[in-house]
């Protein structure tokens, strides 16, 4: 199917095919991401031992702060692709892709260097003990050489989502994972490399998804496909990306934040063997929250489409449907948390400390996922079609503006169960306010549509 059929089938063809047309590919490559995380944390905890476990935790927020350079850049471009193909400006769609790879390389490269030039300050800051700093130092120097090749693969794929190839970007996920599973346990077993393997086998699966992904943007015969001449930064491109994306960039970054006070917290409260169960917890509540995600995505082009379009039927008809789904997926996950957190904690570890606290962890981490898997849809609905200020408000409030507080009080009385039930908390209380605002705009969305 050409790019330009795919774009205006999202105008016309029935929500429900479409959601599933577009959230299915995007849910598997987001259950396949998940997977990618876990195997590393499955091959390292039961390789390595349970404070290598505890030193890559200590890495999340380095993973989150590159995934919000990554998210503002990507998610900004393929929602703004999104807008113009239906406007079917498509000179300005290729522009856009030009500069979605030009921001990933010049972002990838800075963020890789500071990293690395502050490197043990920063993850002694991050909440690194004496014991967990040499795993959490060994497995980042080799993932911020590589943090360009990381942005583009995720760039390049959120462009392949908009431009109507959703099953693409599932494929080349899919082989990213396989091609990490397979170099696991050849770099850190085989070849004794230990943590380092892990980040070795990473690098090199990425490397090998962008050669594919710059093959199909070199067809010339693609509707979005490289133009070398249009390799260059413009401003007004660059400005409108960074207006869209600065959602998700907030969303990630507060995540960053987040996880080093929770970090620093737990160290303090419960020691490295609850940084690690946090890193285990974070690990299993991760696959159910990327299977929303891909719910996300998938609603995302047809969102922007129809909201470019003025058709706003569509539009929350493609918003109920992954409301639905998203709670849907959530849902499960609560059972399994509740239900299985023991077996699940297995995967990742024999340390009999260590699973104990990954049990409690879980469970609290997980007790609102009944109700937060529509808060995240909502959040990325209003990303979707462009309304920045309020998407920035309602990730904010899940992740800084209740959390934060919650986590620096209810400690103080409660130890260790304080900093987890902070989590579920803040969870439940942003929860409410994002179902408050989407009603909200429904009324305003439908006196439109009648108009």
């Amino acid at each position: 199917m050409s790019n330009k059929k795919a774009a205006l089938e999202l105008g016309t063809k029935p929500v429900s095919s479409l959601l599933m047309q577009y959230a299915l590919p995007a849910i598997v490559a987001m259950v396949a991401t998940s997977l990618y995380n876990m195997v590393d944390s499955i091959f390292i905890g039961q390789g390595v031992g349970p404070l290598a476990i505890s030193g890559l935790a200590i890495t999340f927020p380095f993973m989150n702060l590159s995934a919000a350079f990554g998210a503002a850049i990507g998610v900004g471009a393929s929602t703004l692709l999104s807008v113009k193909l239906g406007q079917r400006d498509y000179a300005i769609a290729n522009k856009i892709l030009g500069n979605n790879v030009m921001l990933n390389i010049v972002v990838g490269i800075a963020l890789g260097v500071i990293g690395l030039l502050f490197l043990d300050p920063i993850l002694l800051f991050f909440g690194a003990s004496e014991a967990t700093l040499p795993y959490a130092r060994d497995y980042m120097q080799v993932i911020l050489v590589g943090n360009a090749i990381t942005h583009l693969t995720l760039g390049l794929n959120a462009v392949l989502r908009s431009a109507g190839k959703p099953k693409v970007a599932m494929y080349i996920t899919i082989f990213t994972v396989v091609i990490n599973a397979i170099l696991d346990p050849i770099f850190i077993y085989t070849l004794q490399l230990g943590i380092k393997g892990a980040a070795y086998a990473t690098i090199l699966a990425q490397l090998l998804a962008v050669a594919w992904q710059w093959v199909i943007f070199s067809d010339k015969k693609e509707l979005l496909h490289f133009e070398y001449d249009k390799f260059h930064l413009e401003r007004k491109i660059v400005s409108n990306i960074v207006s869209i994306g600065i959602s998700p960039f907030a969303m990630n970054a507060c995540a960053c934040l987040v996880v080093i006070f929770v970090n620093n917290n737990l160290q303090t409260y419960g020691g490295d063997m609850a940084v690690g169960a946090y890193g285990i917890a974070n690990r299993v509540a991760f696959v159910f929250v990327m299977i929303t995600m891909g719910v996300c995505q998938g609603m995302q082009p047809i969102a922007g489409y129809n909201y470019g379009a003025q058709n706003y039927n569509r539009m929350l008809e493609a918003l109920k449907l992954a409301v639905i789904a998203g709670t849907s997926v959530c849902a499960v996950g609560f059972v399994i948390a509740m239900a299985f957190p023991r077996a699940c904690a297995r995967m990742f570890t024999t340390d009999e400390t260590l699973i104990a606290h990954s049990v409690v962890a879980m469970r609290y981490i997980m007790a609102m996922f009944l109700i937060i898997g529509a808060q995240m849809v909502i959040t990325n609905f209003f990303q979707s079609i462009g309304k920045v200020k309020i998407s920035i408000f309602l990730s904010l409030s899940r992740q800084l503006i209740f959390l934060v507080p919650l986590i620096a009080l209810l400690p103080k009385s409660m130890g260790l169960n304080g900093v987890w039930l902070a989590m579920p908390l803040s969870d439940a209380i942003a929860a409410a306010m994002a179902y408050f605002m989407i009603w909200m705009y429904i009324k305003r969305f439908k006196k439109l549509q009648a108009e």
